[in-house]
C-alpha cells in the first residue's frame, strides 16, 4: 500500500515551470510506478489500481509530449 501512496504522492506534484532534468526525471518516475503497480494489479486485479496506472500513464504522455516537442513546420 505504501507504493499506492507514492503514485498519489505523485499525481498532486505540481508539474508547471519544469526545467528538462525534471521532466526527464518525471518520466522516468511515472515509469516505475507504473511497472510496480502493474505487478501489483496483476497479483490482485483491483480496478483502483488500474485507475491510478492510467491517469499516471496521462501525466506520463503530457510530460514526454512537451520533453520531444512540437513538429517544426514547413
Amino acid at each position: 500500500m505504501d507504493l499506492i501512496n507514492k503514485a498519489l504522492e505523485f499525481e498532486k506534484r505540481k508539474m508547471r515551470s519544469l526545467s528538462t532534468s525534471d521532466r526527464v526525471k518525471i518520466s522516468r518516475e511515472a515509469k516505475a510506478l507504473i511497472l510496480d503497480l502493474n505487478q501489483i494489479y496483476k497479483v490482485k486485479k483491483d480496478e483502483k489500481i488500474m485507475d491510478i496506472m492510467k491517469r499516471l500513464t496521462v501525466i506520463k504522455r503530457k510530460v514526454e509530449k512537451r520533453l520531444k516537442g512540437a513538429p517544426l513546420t514547413a
